[in-house]
């Protein structure tokens, strides 16, 4: 697997699982009929943020990340980032190197440390992918996630330092 800067020419290969992710209304706080101008000015970073993909051998893309400030000004010091895998390729370490990647950009960067402000609760894989990736779980908004199938649930704030 090899990550690399996400190009323009990427985006075909990006939107239909992206769109799908989103539309499934079960880990990200997007609107579910988000459109595909929409999602591409909210991924397709420009700097200081930072959009990649991961691609196999053949060149098929396997997921792709996005990583910024997670604030302005004062607190354009600490990093935040978004992951998607492709369906088709989950349970293949896609997310962790992706993750791994993510934070090794972002020490680079010379952030300070990296947090994520809506980790939805019953996304148990992603939850425990970033806890094995040092990040602690910092509070929890009650019921700040209209999940489909289990309704209001928690959106964790997860955190680590660089």
């Amino acid at each position: 697997m090899q990550i690399r800067p996400v190009r323009v020419e990427d985006w075909p290969a990006i939107w239909p699982f992206l769109h799908d992710i989103v539309a499934a209304g079960e880990t990200y706080t997007y609107d579910r009929d988000l459109t595909e101008d929409r999602a591409r000015s909210i991924w397709l970073l420009e700097p200081p943020g930072h959009t990649v993909i991961a691609v196999d051998a053949a060149g098929v893309v396997l997921g792709t990340a996005k990583m910024n400030p997670n604030q302005a000004g004062p607190g354009a010091h600490v990093a935040s980032a978004s992951f998607m895998v492709a369906p088709a390729h989950s349970g293949r370490g896609v997310g962790r190197a992706l993750g791994e990647y993510a934070l090794d950009w972002a020490r680079a960067a010379g952030y300070r440390a990296m947090q994520f402000n809506a980790v939805v609760e019953t996304n148990t894989r992603a939850v425990a992918l970033w806890r094995s990736l040092g990040f602690a779980v910092l509070g929890t908004l009650p019921e700040g996630f209209d999940h489909p199938v289990h309704g209001f649930v928690g959106l964790h704030i997860m955190h680590r330092p660089l």
